[in-house]
C-alpha cells in the first residue's frame, strides 16, 4: 500500500466517526417528541382588569409573592418550576397598577453589557439561595441574549404583560429562595418540581 493510499483510508475513518458523533450528538439533543415545557416569549401586554394572574402553565389562583415596583408596577410571581434539564423558569405578571402609562426602567435589564445590548429585559433577576450561599442569574442563549421576556418599553395603565425568566437550578434540596429584580422588593418564593 502507499502512504497516500494510507492517509486518504485514515481522513475516511476520522470523517466516518465524526459524522457518527454529531449524529448521536443531534439525536441526543432533539426535542423528545414535543413534550418540552418551555414558556413563550411573547412580549405583547394584555389587558386585564384587576391584580389576577393570566392563566400560564403550572400557575396557582395565588401568586408565589407581589413585590412592587416604581411607579405603581407590581411584580405578582405566579410559578416557579424546577425542570429536569437543570433550570427553573418563574413565570409572573408585570402589572400597572398605576394611573398613567409607565416607561420600564432600564434597570431591570440588570447592568452586564451582554445583556443590556439586547433591549429592554427582565435580565437583572436573580435567585439567592441563602441556605447555600449561592446567587443565581438569568441565563444567557449562545450569542448573550438573556433567556427572559425582552422587547418591551411601556405598560399602559391597567395593563399586565405574562412574564417569564429561567435560572440555572439550584439543588434539589433548595425548595426556598429569594428573588429579586432591581427596582422592586424581594421577595421568598418556594419552587416547586
Amino acid at each position: 500500500m502507499s502512504i497516500r493510499f494510507t492517509a486518504k483510508a485514515c481522513r475516511g475513518m476520522v470523517a466516518l466517526a465524526v459524522a457518527t458523533g454529531l449524529a448521536i450528538g443531534v439525536a441526543g439533543c432533539g426535542s423528545g417528541g414535543g413534550d418540552d415545557k418551555k414558556p413563550g416569549t411573547s412580549a405583547s401586554a394584555s389587558k386585564s382588569s384587576g391584580s389576577e394572574p393570566s392563566a400560564q402553565q403550572g400557575q396557582s389562583d395565588t401568586p408565589l409573592a407581589e413585590l412592587k415596583g416604581s411607579d405603581g408596577l407590581l411584580l405578582q410571581i405566579t410559578s416557579a418550576q424546577r425542570d429536569s434539564g437543570g433550570f427553573v423558569t418563574v413565570n409572573a405578571n408585570l402589572k400597572n397598577d398605576g394611573p398613567k402609562s409607565v416607561v420600564i426602567p432600564s434597570a431591570l435589564s440588570g447592568n452586564e453589557t451582554e445583556i443590556t445590548r439586547n433591549g429592554r429585559s427582565l435580565g437583572g433577576a436573580t435567585l439567592v439561595d441563602s441556605k447555600g450561599k449561592k446567587r443565581y442569574y438569568v441565563l444567557r442563549d449562545t450569542e448573550g441574549r438573556p433567556l427572559t421576556t425582552t422587547g418591551f418599553s411601556l405598560i399602559k395603565a391597567g395593563e399586565s404583560l405574562a412574564v417569564f425568566m429561567q435560572f440555572p437550578s439550584p439543588p434539589t434540596s433548595t425548595a426556598e429562595v429569594t428573588f429579586q429584580l432591581p427596582t422592586f422588593s424581594s421577595g421568598t418564593i418556594t419552587i416547586s418540581g
